[in-house]
């Protein structure tokens, strides 16, 4: 995952763009960039795996000039990254997944272009897009057909003399919004990066989508598309709960799934609860809609442990997930208790640290809820779920017929006595007294959007939009 934040100013920039890219930080944990333009280029990059955005950067700001700027956390490629063209000097970052890149790259090596970037012993992908947007026309052209050349999906900022080119993905899986300050423009990803800082949104960028952003205003420089697949991760577990997503808030969504979870499936207990955070506004929709109270059964040691879904090690994720949750045994001791979640990937955490802490409190019995269906695909347009072996639908189904793809499509019917075995074995795997899931409908219900704006690979493996890599 990552976010983007863009700032163009009349006065000085580099602090306010470091408070807004800051509040992307859930939205990455490995790297931060910022990129600010006065009357030179300056960039910086830190690794943040030890420490906020705002901390690493708070010296780099004292000393970077500019009125224009672009900022990024990440946890794939270093970004943003200075990329010399034949049309000048820019700046640039971008959100997503490029599911081809190394088949890009050695088209591009055959052609005779150079790269001189690398991530994870690989090409960096940043200066990948640079070299296809390199292709176009002019800058917005090249911004355009990157959409054409990629099996994935991109959001990007691009900073360059005449202010900043923000271009949302294709089909609008990943959002960018514009907010107005007085005389000053601001361009990011989590609407709440704006509204934090008195910034007061004016624009959502439509799918395919390019606005230039200058001291003189924003203007579209390429229209947006009807076609549009958002992906629904976003309010279900990805967005800051005050964040909100073509007008529909995130914590809204999450109180309207656990009240459908009620609806479907309404379980006699004494309390309702939310793994925190993002199983937080789950757990009061549950709550409210089954009247029981919402009690907090589980709390966070400090914010600074982060999510313990992002770190890409498994040895890192369970130092996050053993540290970060502590049960609170005055709730728990005795308690027949719903515990919300909003999804279940790998389910190594949530067995080994979060629910055997509240067993280990006392509790009488542990209903698990997850807010979404089962995630049976890695998922193509960015880094939610990174690979097939590490879901734990997947390892339930290997254990019942041989291999992780065996019978898939009776696993996907939510009907069907397939899918309730896999459920089962994944309740026994937990060691929860009973566990649902949601069912896609319901969740797309509570979104909001009709179906075929959202996107829910990650749940069905229907792909769509873009050349799509070979299946699974």
């Amino acid at each position: 995952m990552s976010g983007l934040c863009g700032v163009v100013s009349r006065e000085h920039c580099p602090e306010i763009l470091m408070f807004g890219t800051d509040y992307h930080s859930h939205l990455g944990s490995q790297l931060g960039g910022m990129a600010v333009l006065g009357e030179r280029f300056e960039k910086k990059i830190h690794d943040i795996t030890q420490g906020s955005f705002k901390f690493r950067f708070s010296k780099d700001v004292q000393e970077m000039v500019g009125t224009m700027g672009i900022g990024v956390v990440s946890d794939s490629d270093a970004q943003p990254l200075l990329i010399r063209s034949r049309f000048g000097l820019y700046a640039l970052a971008m959100t997503g997944l490029i599911g081809n890149k190394d088949a890009l790259a050695r088209e591009l090596l055959d052609r005779g272009t150079v790269f001189t970037e690398s991530s994870e012993g690989g090409i960096n992908g940043i200066e990948l897009l640079a070299r296809l947007i390199d292709r176009g026309g002019d800058l917005a052209e090249g911004l355009a057909s990157v959409y054409d050349a990629i099996e994935g999906a991109a959001s990007m900022l691009l900073l360059d003399n005449d202010g900043i080119l923000a271009a949302r993905d294709r089909l609008g899986r990943s959002p960018l919004i514009i907010g107005e300050r007085g005389d000053d423009l601001m361009v990011a990803s989590e609407s709440i990066a704006l509204i934090s800082l008195g910034f007061t949104p004016v624009k959502e960028l439509g799918p395919g989508e390019i606005v230039r952003i200058s001291h003189d205003g924003y203007r579209v420089v390429r229209a947006p598309a009807q076609a549009m697949r958002i992906c629904a991760f976003l309010w279900i577990y990805t967005g800051y709960p005050a964040a909100s997503y073509e007008g529909i808030g995130v914590e809204g969504v999450r109180e309207r799934c656990g009240a459908a979870l009620v609806r479907r499936d309404p379980v006699q207990a004494d309390l309702a609860a939310g793994v925190p955070d993002s199983g937080t506004g789950h757990g009061i929709g549950y709550a409210s809609a089954a009247g029981i109270p919402f009690r907090r059964a589980l709390v966070k040691y400090t914010p600074g442990y982060g999510r313990s879904y992002i770190p890409s090690s498994q040895s890192a994720r369970d130092h996050v997930a053993r540290m970060k949750l502590i049960a609170v045994p005055e709730v728990v001791r005795g308690a027949s208790m719903v515990l919300c979640e909003d999804s279940i990937v790998r389910g190594t955490q949530l067995a080994n640290h979060t629910i055997q802490k509240l067993w280990s409190a006392g509790a009488r019995e542990i209903h698990m809820r997850a807010a979404c269906p089962p995630l049976m695909f890695p998922c193509r347009y960015g880094f939610s779920t990174r690979a097939l072996e590490e879901l734990v639908a997947r390892r339930a189904i290997r254990s019942l017929e041989g291999d992780m793809s065996g019978n898939l499509e009776r696993y996907l019917d939510e009907d069907s006595p397939e899918h309730a075995r896999m459920v089962e074995w994944i309740r026994t795997m937990l060691k929860v007294t009973t566990l649902r899931y949601q069912r896609l409908d319901d969740m797309i219900a509570a979104i909001g959007l009709p179906a075929d704006r959202l996107c829910t690979y990650c749940w069905t493996g229907k792909a769509c939009g873009y050349r799509e890599v070979g299946p699974d």
